[in-house]
């Protein structure tokens, strides 16, 4: 190092240490502050016009960071702190408050709002209490924030708003300060006189009351931290008023809740008003990528549900619907509540959101699919029970108690001048909306949200009918009691004679099994249904009906739960025991759909499933009559059974208040409750039977189509390869909420590249298919157990379902394949013994049923190779055939009719008829290329077909179904004691 930069380095070094030696110094930091203030001071006197002097405000900005960084500089160091006590002594900010609204520059304003931060966070020499500092501070955000002054960038307006976060965080911490931001003007009698309502509505005269709280105001629907600080800062303030007489009259008299109710509508009203709903074409969920799903059509006017625009408009809506919240929760005023929920509902409910679902319509391009998203979406982020009171009570026509108002149905404060006071607003709204007489012409009381929605189901529009089943499930899985007595046509329970008895409900879960067995493939199915029986548990437990009944007893004494916090009366009661009638025009809806189960899209079925399956999560309901049969209609194959459960003993005492008879009469009552009821069709309910004839329909498919069972099996293996396939950001759609055979899952990427492209192409399922036929050739291979199972230990004969000891209810049946014949429960004569077309022994599992191995070959023969791209072209061109629905016409290449079972399916056939209405018309597009319809002698109307592959996803849902059913009956018999035993 040369002498020169030993020279300049010690220079350096030297002038460091004397700037540190001087912050540290009390006085000389104190020399250094009153020098920067005095020349900012000489800078802004000197200057005319700072918007067009840049010099002068260049060094103004320097001056005032300099005075910020030494008063931050100081705060963390040790007292005594001599600047802030100067600034306090002379008022240094009210000179700096006028020289930022004069300057008309956003650094100067910039530099400004730090130091005033600095001051406050600084805590010391009480600046949040003076009420000069006060009315500095406000002049400068009213002067900075209004519509004469300079455009502020979004960092700038971050600082202010956070500023003023912070002066409200203060006066949440410390209530008695509020009086030094929150002053009443008080004005004459003759002022007051020439104040019309239409202006002290509007809250022209008290925006000087408290700036403060306004401009928090035009920043609640900014996003990001900007949004973030001016919400929670208008928190703060509501939630003071229970500490101040005077804040909350005055808030009911501000036009705090007119403002939000139409920045509410405003923001839904910016929504589009027709809708479709996509998804991105390289986010397709295997599900609906493995099937027949086609995109919808959008354009200019008609948006997808996938567009991001569409999304942030929607996610900015909910963020907003979420402040009404948050702001209900935090106000403790009952009187500021009621006027925010009058507001709401005349405002937003009565104005928008009820006149936009009774002119939607499904046949002008997607309003009814948008309103009816919108809603579901509303009821789904809310869980304030009074905002989900106003909506549903209003929505559905509910009866309530005294007018029909919102603050009719308050309970009215001590405080007479609040309640005056807000009488005052109720009549101010109420002359508004007086004017707008057109408006209430059409109430809910002549068409509510249930003829909606009963409606929507009927529509020929299958994304209307999607929606609509997404919105009732939504309701039913979060507000059910509101649906009990609408949506629902239900009846009470007064005793436990109508619970199933243990060998029905056996019978019932083996039953469900066996259908889901009967649909085939090779899977750890044990696994799979403990999956299952998890997920019910879960869903079961979370159910808010269900909190009664799963919740443990605190004392004995104490066995009452508290009650719903409802501010409202007028809202639905507690649910009690009720169960669901069989003509329920939603359940008689529901199941209609169901019927035509394989021609449907797979979200509709996903959507149609998940519904039914919420209509019994409520451990209020009864599932019996509806679900699973009632005991009314069971009979036994022995009537000694029967008069042995009278107490009849042979030989014994008739007396019946004797020991013996009461023992006898108790023991024959096990005895018949454990006895399985006579399994006839004339006694099920309407889903049983749908689901037997759809099981029926499947069979059907495995004798028409070739290959059915090994296509079948490729296309579980190939969702479960999405399954394991690598988290990626798409969305996934839920079924029914339970760990199914995975259906709903992530795709992998070769699924999302191509809509189409299906499992055959996958080398495992071909090459496991071609050794399957060189060995029907007479080509030796390697015998191989089936994929992710464990081969049994030994041969046993199959019994039907047997009942394994579970933590989950009683007899958990296991569909563990054994080797063998399949052989279903006797009760249950499925007829689907029958080997597959293919050759070889079928895999139609059923519980208990066996199957043959299945062998991998392993070598690396070319001519395999070539035989291998051969099969994939051969399944690919089965996968894209067109097909209808089993039974309703001959299928090429065999006849259905002989493979269906006589004893069980007859009665079933005869109920499948559809009637004439009822006739479906063929889908756009579809050919009939491979359908023939042969000998018939009248004109035969052309039905819906789809391809093969979507009859395997749809299979492949109808057994993650039934399974959900059985998990679900199960697991409601031991959490909600539903089984009878005696």
């Amino acid at each position: 190092m040369d002498f020169w930069s030993r020279l300049l380095s010690h220079t350096s070094l030297s002038s460091s240490t004397s700037r540190r030696d001087a912050a540290r110094d009390p006085a000389k930091r104190l020399h250094r502050f009153e020098r920067e203030y005095g020349q900012l001071l000489q800078i802004w006197r000197n200057s005319s016009n700072l918007s067009r002097d840049y010099e002068a405000a260049e060094k103004l900005e320097i001056r005032l960071h300099e005075l910020t960084t030494i008063l931050s500089d100081e705060s963390r160091r040790p007292l005594p702190h001599p600047c802030i006590q100067f600034a306090s002594i002379k008022q240094i900010y009210v000179p700096i408050a006028k020289v930022a609204t004069t300057s008309y520059n956003e650094w100067i304003i910039k530099e400004a709002v730090n130091f005033f931060a600095t001051l406050i966070e600084s805590e010391e020499e009480a600046f949040v209490e003076n009420a000069n500092f006060s009315s500095s501070l406000t002049n400068l955000l009213v002067r900075i924030t209004g519509q004469n002054s300079v455009r502020l960038g979004h960092d700038t307006e971050a600082k202010v708003v956070e500023l003023a976060f912070n002066i409200t965080t203060k006066i949440r911490l410390q209530p008695r300060i509020l009086d030094v931001w929150f002053k009443t003007q008080q004005l004459s009698q003759h002022d007051n006189r020439r104040l019309d309502d239409r202006e002290r509505f509007a809250g022209r005269t008290q925006k000087q009351d408290f700036p403060l709280f306004y401009i928090l105001m035009d920043y609640i629907q900014h996003e990001g931290r900007v949004g973030d600080f001016a919400r929670t800062g208008l928190l703060y303030i509501i939630e003071s008023a229970s500490n101040s007489v005077a804040l909350e009259q005055w808030i009911v008299e501000s036009d705090l809740s007119t403002l939000m109710a139409t920045g509410l509508g405003a923001l839904y009203s910016q929504l589009s008003r027709k809708l479709v709903i996509d998804h991105l074409p390289h986010e397709l969920p295997p599900v609906l990528a493995l099937s027949d799903y086609q995109h919808p059509t959008s354009n200019y006017e008609i948006v997808a549900s996938c567009s991001p625009d569409f999304q942030a408009h929607l996610e900015t809506f909910l963020s907003h619907l979420l402040f009404w919240q948050d702001v209900l929760n935090h106000c403790k005023s009952i009187e500021v509540k009621s006027t925010l929920l009058e507001h709401f509902q005349v405002i937003f409910l009565q104005q928008l959101l009820y006149p936009s679902l009774l002119e939607s319509s499904d046949i002008d391009g997607g309003s009814s699919v948008a309103v009816i998203t919108y809603l579901r979406r509303i009821l789904e982020s809310l869980d304030h029970p009074d905002m989900i009171n106003l909506i549903l009570h209003y929505l559905l026509a509910l009866p309530h108690p005294g007018s029909g108002s919102a603050s009719s149905r308050v309970q009215p404060t001590n405080n007479t001048t609040v309640s005056d006071a807000r009488k005052r607003k109720s009549m101010d709204l109420a002359t508004m909306m007086a004017e707008k007489s057109d408006l209430s012409s059409v109430t809910p009381l002549l068409f509510n949200l249930v003829d909606l929605t009963l409606a929507c189901l009927r529509s020929h529009s299958q994304q209307t009918i999607h929606v609509t089943l997404q919105l009732v499930s939504a309701i039913l899985k979060r507000h059910h009691r509101y649906a009990v007595l609408t949506l629902l046509r239900t009846e009470s329970l007064h005793d436990e004679s109508s619970h199933r008895t243990t060998g029905a409900h056996d019978q019932e879960v083996e039953y469900l099994m066996t259908l889901a067995g009967s649909i085939g493939g090779q899977d750890n199915f044990d696994e799979v249904y403990d999956n299952v029986l998890k997920d019910a548990m879960t869903r079961l437990e979370s159910h808010p009906c269900s909190l009664k009944l799963v919740a443990p007893k605190v004392s004995t004494n104490n066995h009452e739960l508290p009650a719903i916090p409802d501010s409202l009366p007028g809202a639905p009661p507690d649910v009690k025991a009720h169960t669901l009638q069989p003509d329920d025009p939603l359940l008689t809806t529901l199941l209609d759909i169901l019927e035509k189960f394989f021609i449907n899209p797979v979200d509709t079925n996903l959507s149609v499933t998940e519904t039914l399956t919420d209509l019994a999560i409520c451990g209020y309901m009864g599932i019996e009559g509806w679900m699973l049969r009632h005991p009314k209609y069971y009979s036994y194959d022995e009537d000694e059974e029967v008069e042995e459960a009278s107490g009849f003993v042979p030989g014994g005492s008739r007396d019946t208040d004797s020991p013996e008879y009461e023992a006898a009469h108790r023991a024959a009552s096990r005895r018949l409750c454990r006895k399985r009821p006579r399994w006839e069709s004339t006694g099920l309910p309407r889903l049983l039977v749908i689901l037997k004839r759809l099981c029926d329909q499947v069979a059907g498919y495995r004798e028409s189509v070739p290959r059915f069972d090994d296509l079948l099996q490729q296309r579980r293996e190939a969702f479960q390869t999405a399954d394991s396939a690598p988290v990626l950001p798409t969305p996934q759609p839920k079924k029914g909420g339970s760990q199914a055979p995975a259906s709903h899952h992530t795709p992998d990427r070769a699924s999302m590249d191509d809509p189409r492209s299906d499992s055959p192409a996958r080398p495992s399922a071909l090459e496991g298919f071609a050794q399957r036929l060189l060995s029907e050739l007479g080509t030796p291979s390697r015998s191989g157990s089936p994929r992710g199972r464990k081969e049994p230990s030994k041969t046993t004969p199959s019994q039907g379902p047997s009942g394994l000891s579970g933590g989950y209810g009683i007899g958990t049946p296991t569909m563990t394949p054994t080797k063998g014949v399949p052989v279903p429960p006797k009760e249950f004569p499925l007829n689907y013994d029958a080997p597959s077309r293919s050759g070889g022994v079928g895999r139609s599992y059923s519980p208990g049923s066996t199957t043959s191995g299945r062998d991998d070959y392993t070598g690396k023969d070319p001519t395999v190779a070539s035989q291998m791209a051969a099969f994939a072209a051969i399944d690919q061109s089965i996968l894209a055939r067109r097909v209808g629905i089993p039974g309703r016409t001959p299928a090429v290449p065999l006849d259905l009719g002989k493979t269906l079972d006589s004893e069980t399916s007859a009665p079933v056939e005869a109920q499948a008829q559809a009637p004439e209405g009822d006739a479906v018309a063929p889908s756009e597009g579809s050919s009939g290329g491979d359908e023939a319809i042969a000998g018939t002698a009248e004109p035969v109307e052309e039905e819906i077909t789809v391809s093969v592959s979507h009859v395997l996803t749809n299979a492949l849902i109808l057994q993650s179904f039934l399974m959900e059913l059985a998990g679900l009956i199960q697991v409601r018999a031991g959490l909600f004691n539903e089984v009878r035993f005696v």
